[in-house]
């Protein structure tokens, strides 16, 4: 089949390359490759299901966001900003809101919806999309200029120019399996090394074995069972919290925010946010460790004030006085009512697991001790300079990470020294151009790396659409 623009996956650049070509040369023959049944299958999982798919903020305050080199995404940014992505999405239908943080979500927090308000569009414009298409060789006819692919099916697609769009190596379920490293290495270009970014970080006795994947120095498989301790805080999010990260005992960086406790570890939005550094630290070597300010407005001695003071209100209230023994059996109860008043009542039971050594307890004979078979009192004694000190510097060691199976994003791919950041083509092999998570390109969570998508994906789609127009 014979097509004058190829493209290489059917993820949000692809799709967003096949509009842009569309629209910029109308009448052309343009071709959409897709691995899997369906195509954006990852589009699905953005926001946790609810699509978060741009950021509004300023280019000056976007860039801030990107990992990576930031000049390489300007002239695609201001091709196609996140203004233009609303617009995009609310022209053909679909009704948007921004929320905190100037993240942009479907109106229906519905990621299906924006899915299909794309490919829908993308579709009227006349763009052939075939799915179930996985490409196993890509050659090139000549030196001057196209193309052909084969697939796995042994069928045969030629055409002027192509679009590699086919992602990273993150979550391999949607199709994303690093295939266009291999056909970028083809042409010529560097890869730069790869490693899971956006990903929960796993604190040392989160999980049961800990055992680390070979292939990557690091890795703990997200469906590694979990051990009692881990279970306790899985589920428990905090918020407006400090997350200070040291790496190799010495430098650090801190983030305020809010966190998640999860199957896979430590994720949230700080903790994704500082998870790229880490991961690479793990990767090398090195040692990192986390410490949790759980009250970062409150300085450790009023802190530590506050506490002795809810203890002796809690000693001497009422009901703590008719009990049998204020500090026998109901000194646990007591404690427990303490904590509540300082964090939430979820977090309890694992701030208890994970810091056993604050409430200290002792068994003692009764004054009948001569008697045999006498019973036995326990005492509960609160340690509670430790407890302040340890609201204000919960310590985990991280000794890994979730990897490709379920990370957000991935760190490092093609090399954008090699890429025209004006056009998106290749600048090793005319007519050759590529787009999305297969590039050297991730940012932070909240909208960023769909939208470094969707403009890179439709300025390929153009940059290509207007060569072949100039050489007709």
């Amino acid at each position: 089949m014979k097509s004058d623009i190829l493209i290489i996956g059917g993820g949000a650049a692809g799709l967003m390359a096949a509009y842009g070509a569309a629209k910029a040369l109308p009448g052309a023959r343009i071709t959409i490759l897709e691995k899997m049944p369906r195509p954006g299958r990852k589009i699905l999982f953005t926001g946790k299901g609810r699509c978060n798919f741009t950021n509004a903020k300023p280019w000056n305050e976007f860039s801030k966001h990107i990992r990576t080199n930031p000049n390489f995404v300007k002239p695609s940014f201001y091709n196609f900003t996140p203004e233009d992505m609303i617009d995009f999405l609310e022209t053909n239908g679909l009704e948007t809101v921004v929320e905190r943080g100037d993240r942009a979500f479907p109106y229906s927090h519905r990621a299906s919806d924006v899915l299909d308000t794309i490919v829908e569009t993308v579709l009227r414009q006349g763009v052939i999309l075939l799915p179930d298409r996985e490409v196993s060789s890509i050659t090139a006819v000549s030196a001057a200029g196209g193309f052909e692919v084969r697939c796995s099916s042994g069928e045969s697609f030629s055409a002027a120019k192509l679009i590699i769009a086919t992602g990273g190596l993150s979550y391999p379920m949607t199709g994303s399996t690093g295939d266009g490293y291999q056909w970028a290495g083809f042409f010529g270009h560097k890869v730069v090394p790869c490693f899971p970014a956006l990903t929960a970080l796993v604190p040392r006795g989160y999980k049961i074995s800990g055992e680390q994947e070979p292939a990557m120095k690091g890795h703990i498989n997200r469906e590694t069972p979990m051990t009692g301790s881990g279970e306790a805080l899985r589920g428990v999010k905090l918020k407006n919290i400090n997350l200070t990260v040291t790496y190799d005992g010495g430098v650090t960086e801190t983030e305020f925010g809010d966190i998640d406790f999860t199957d896979g570890g430590i994720e949230g939005p700080i903790g994704f946010q500082v998870s790229r550094k880490c991961v690479k630290a793990l990767l090398n070597g090195g040692k990192v460790a986390f410490s949790l300010d759980l009250k970062p407005g409150v300085p450790l001695e009023e802190l530590s004030g506050r506490v002795k003071t809810l203890w002796n209100e809690i000693k001497n209230d009422p009901r703590t006085r008719q009990a049998k023994d204020g500090r026998g059996i109901n000194g646990k109860e007591m404690y427990r009512i303490l904590l509540g008043k300082l964090m939430p009542w979820d977090l309890i039971p694992g701030f208890q697991t994970w810091n056993p050594d604050i409430l200290k307890t002792s068994v003692k004979k009764n004054d009948y001790s001569h008697r045999r078979n006498s019973p036995q009192k326990r005492f509960y004694d609160v340690n509670l300079d430790l407890l302040a000190k340890t609201l204000k510097d919960w310590k985990f060691d991280i000794v890994g990470f979730v990897g490709y199976e379920r990370c957000v994003i991935t760190a490092g791919g093609v090399s954008t020294e090699e890429v025209v950041a004006k056009t998106m083509e290749s600048k090793l092999r005319e007519g050759l151009y590529f787009c999305g998570e297969i590039l050297d390109m991730d940012c932070d969570t909240g909208g960023y790396n769909l939208q470094c998508a969707f403009s890179t994906g439709l300025l390929a789609g153009q940059s290509a659409a207007k060569s072949l127009s100039q050489t007709e």
